[in-house]
C-alpha cells in the first residue's frame, strides 16, 4: 500500500500520520509497514535538540497505526465521521534501542484477537533487523455520540 491507500484507511494527517507505506498485509492476521524517520519531523526541534531521539510513545503510536490498517482491512471497512478506534492500552512495553533521524522504523503488528470491538495485537518495531521497541496493545471500535 502506497501513502495514498493508507490515507484511505486511517483519519490521521500530519503532522500524526506515522506510517509511510505497508510492504504486507494479510488481513486476519498480521501487517508489516514502515516509518521512515527524517530530521524534519516536528518532535526533533524538541527531543532533544543536541540528540534528535524519536519519542516512544510516537513509536508505539506507530505500531496503533498499522494495527488500525489492519483492523480496517479485516472488516474491509474505512474509517468514517461515525466511529473511531481509541487505543485502550499497552501491556509490556518495552524500549531496546533508540529511534533516530535516517532510520526506517519496520511496524510488524499481529493480531492476537477480537471480541465486541475491542482488539489485541503483539507489535514490534524493528530498526535494522533489531527490535527498538515491543509491546501488546488494546484497541477499541466505538461509535461517535
Amino acid at each position: 500500500m502506497d501513502i495514498h491507500e493508507i490515507l484511505k484507511h486511517l483519519p490521521h494527517r500530519y503532522p500524526f500520520l506515522l506510517v509511510d507505506r505497508v510492504l504486507e498485509c494479510e488481513p486476519g492476521k498480521m501487517i508489516h509497514a514502515y516509518k521512515n524517520v527524517t530530521i524534519n519531523e516536528p518532535f526533533f526541534v524538541g527531543h532533544f535538540p543536541h540528540h534528535p531521539v524519536m519519542p516512544g510513545v510516537l513509536i508505539m503510536e506507530a505500531l496503533a497505526q498499522a494495527a488500525g490498517i489492519l483492523s480496517f482491512k479485516t472488516m474491509g471497512s474505512k474509517p468514517d465521521d461515525n466511529s473511531v478506534f481509541y487505543f485502550v492500552g499497552i501491556d509490556n512495553g518495552r524500549f531496546k534501542r533508540p529511534v533516530s533521524a535516517g532510520d526506517q522504523l519496520h511496524l510488524h503488528v499481529e493480531i492476537e484477537r477480537q471480541v465486541r470491538g475491542i482488539w489485541k495485537y503483539k507489535a514490534v518495531a524493528r530498526v535494522d533487523g533489531e527490535v527498538a521497541a515491543e509491546a501488546a496493545l488494546m484497541c477499541a471500535q466505538r461509535d461517535i455520540a
